[in-house]
């Protein structure tokens, strides 16, 4: 039992994403994950359906009128129904749009994280960089999050998203390099010298992008689209699939916008440190996973001109994880 607290005390990492949260724990020195899918549905409520959903161990909780519906149980009711889920998040943050996001995000962050078993346990959270535009409530929700973790116990500190991705992916080269995780809300992007992040910046056009402007053109369920994205789609050109077309179309202009931003950024830095060797840059998230992804975004990065010399381009071989992996260490440091 001793040795089960003491293992529990440990800090943890936590990748608070707009389509799925994911804690990360290292437990007898390995890494253990947990996700949950950042979604949920409602119902109308009747003490039929919420003792039938108290039977089946849905996660759920009654609001007012309405059972909410939260987690990956959501997708599940979702499909039945044949319904879009609902999003707590949108571009990285809590959504302004939905009433129930703060509430829901609140239930999926404690059901992940639990109570801590030892006072002062460490949590790093991840949140999105400024956009172009601003901090575009950067600070409310990292404010919000901070906030949920600190009720329950825990000793919360934030940590940039594209950060935490070289954390978890460049120990080996003494954490200097780009780490970009591309999201549903937003590709998230840092260049870091030595664990010290020198230009970080989110671009809007993401996972959710692709999903909403294919959906536009097909007439099909955004998340539907989703599914299938992440089960079946692979980037290897048009063929006679509307699907498998629109999601490629968007995929192209997603992959363009992101490396011109990289370029954009990079090239406008006025105090850019001067590296003697080439460095890594490492890909991940949900996004960048279809088959194909890499080899695109490596041919629009040789077209660009970039201003770095890099020394490789790869995607994460834990891409689903690695921003929860790179908070975790980040709190073991």
């Amino acid at each position: 039992m001793e040795k089960a607290e003491q293992n529990c005390a440990q800090p943890i990492g936590l990748d608070v994403g707009t389509s799925r949260m994911v804690v990360a724990r290292n437990t007898e020195r390995k890494y253990q994950y947990e996700a949950e899918l950042n979604a949920f549905v409602t119902l109308p409520h009747t003490k039929l359906a919420e003792s039938l959903l108290q039977r089946e161990s849905v996660f759920h909780e009654v609001q007012g009128s309405e059972i909410v519906v939260a987690g990956n149980d959501a997708q599940k009711f979702a499909e039945v129904f044949h319904v879009e889920t609902r999003r707590p998040m949108r571009s990285g943050v809590l959504n302004p749009q939905e009433p129930h996001s703060l509430a829901v995000v609140r239930r999926i962050i404690t059901k992940l994280v639990g109570k801590p078993t030892a006072e002062g346990q460490k949590v790093f959270f991840s949140v999105p960089s400024a956009g172009r535009d601003g901090e575009g409530g950067v600070a409310y929700h990292e404010a919000s999050i901070r906030q949920i973790l600190g009720e329950l116990g825990y000793q919360a500190t934030p940590i940039e998203e594209g950060l935490a991705v070289v954390f978890g992916e460049l120990g080996g080269c003494n954490y200097t390099g780009i780490g970009i995780s591309c999201g549903s809300g937003l590709c998230n992007v840092c260049l870091a010298v030595l664990s010290v992040p020198v230009i970080s910046f989110s671009v809007p056009k993401a996972g959710d992008y692709i999903d909403a402007k294919a959906a536009e053109v097909t007439g099909e369920l955004a998340t539907l689209l989703r599914v299938q994205k992440e089960q079946s789609f692979f980037l290897t050109g048009l063929n006679g699939d509307r699907f498998q077309n629109a999601l490629t179309v968007y995929y192209e202009e997603m992959i363009a916008n992101l490396v011109d931003a990289l370029r954009t950024h990079i090239s406008a830095a006025q105090r850019l440190p001067k590296l003697d060797q080439a460095i890594p840059l490492v890909l991940s998230g949900g996004t960048a996973m279809p088959r194909g992804f890499l080899e695109m975004f490596g041919r629009v990065l040789r077209t660009s001109d970039f201003p770095l010399r890099l020394s490789e381009v790869r995607m994460s071989a834990d891409a689903l994880n690695s921003t929860a992996r790179g908070a975790l260490m980040a709190a073991l440091c």
